[in-house]
């Protein structure tokens, strides 16, 4: 009999975002055929936006949705963080 272990990934940060500190919630998802990892952050009026980001070649980037101007300028640090991250 084989074992085979997933390492599960999910992480908070904090990242100044439109001049105040969010708290972003990190989560790999390890049903998906892709690599995928979710972001859920909240909004000044404290709804929850969800990312959904994938690597397709050796960039982690924004899979396609309409998303908030403060939250795609952030992608080169979303990149970062999750490359920390997977490379523990």
């Amino acid at each position: 009999m084989q074992i085979h272990f997933i390492k599960n990934v999910q992480f908070t940060k904090l990242i100044k975002a439109e001049g105040r500190l969010r708290e972003f919630n990190f989560r790999k998802i390890n049903s998906s055929a892709e690599l995928v990892f979710t972001i859920d952050v909240s909004d000044d009026r404290g709804n929850r936006i969800m990312i959904r980001m994938h690597k397709p070649a050796n960039l982690w980037t924004i899979m396609p949705q309409v998303l908030p101007a403060w939250l795609t300028q952030l992608e080169p640090t979303f990149h970062q963080l999750i490359e920390e991250a997977v490379n523990e």
